[in-house]
């Protein structure tokens, strides 16, 4: 049988089939290579995942209910304390705007004040969250001891305003001045001995607030009451503890407390 010129020749060029080539196995060193470079990937995921496996420290739950629009972020909602956490409301609407609470915990004093929302805990922590939109839980502070104390006696008066920028924390042995803006100590009061304070018992008098101080001696009133302010006891011929902020100047006519115990940061 005649084969065609064309096929013959066509048949004659074809390539010779081929298997595919053997995949390149990679020398011990570009593994190596290779595993470094994968190594720091590798890290940032572990860290990742265990961030988010972490629980939040104190065992904070800070849930915002409302977007606050932008500008509005500067009004300052009520606030209450329920039994199971704090909450911003809306004044109008009395809609929750948010909520923080602690696992496990209740808040048995609400303190507002001006973008701040301070909180006391059954556990003796106090806590500073962002009032306007509840964005974040600023500072934590543990009183020490207190937590049987709150449970037997409540938490009333317990937190003071001492003006707009410091908070006084009264437990019978002693009053701790806490900075509002960032939670910072700086100033601290034990009680005399043979004294406790009695927090509920506390009045604000002018710039000044006096704390009863019942001793079981009972042998003078002057011992039983102490008159405290942002800078610490009153007292005359004080000098300042550098509580105020960087700059800030206090006139002559105004007491200064005595004994440094923080300088400003």
């Amino acid at each position: 049988m005649a084969v065609p010129v064309e096929a013959a020749e066509a048949k004659q060029s074809a390539p010779a089939a081929t298997d595919p080539p053997a995949p390149r196995l990679r020398s011990p060193a570009a593994r190596r290579r290779a595993a470094r470079a994968l190594l720091p990937v590798a890290v940032a995921l572990l860290l990742t995942a265990a961030h988010e496996a972490r629980p939040e420290p104190y065992g904070d739950r800070l849930t915002a209910h409302t977007r606050v629009a932008h500008g509005h972020g500067t009004r300052q909602p009520p606030l209450r304390a329920t039994k199971a956490a704090v909450e911003a409301y809306d004044g109008t609407t009395g809609h929750p705007r948010w909520t923080y609470a602690r696992e496990g915990r209740r808040p048995v004093a609400v303190l507002p004040a001006r973008g701040h929302a301070i909180a006391l805990w059954d556990d003796g922590l106090v806590t500073d969250t962002a009032r306007g939109d509840g964005s974040a839980v600023r500072w934590h502070r543990a009183l020490p001891g207190a937590a049987g104390w709150l449970a037997d006696h409540g938490a009333s008066g317990v937190l003071r305003p001492l003006g707009t920028r410091m908070l006084a924390v009264i437990t019978p042995r002693r009053v701790a001045a806490y900075r509002i803006a960032d939670g910072d100590l700086r100033w601290t009061l034990p009680a005399r001995y043979g004294c406790s304070f009695a927090p509920e018992r506390a009045l604000r008098h002018g710039e000044a607030l006096l704390i009863a101080q019942p001793c079981a001696t009972g042998d003078s009133w002057t011992t039983e009451l102490v008159a405290v302010d942002d800078l610490g006891r009153i007292t005359p011929h004080r000098t300042p503890l550098g509580n105020a902020w960087r700059g800030e100047r206090h006139s002559a006519e105004r007491a200064h407390p005595g004994k440094v115990v923080a300088r400003p940061r």
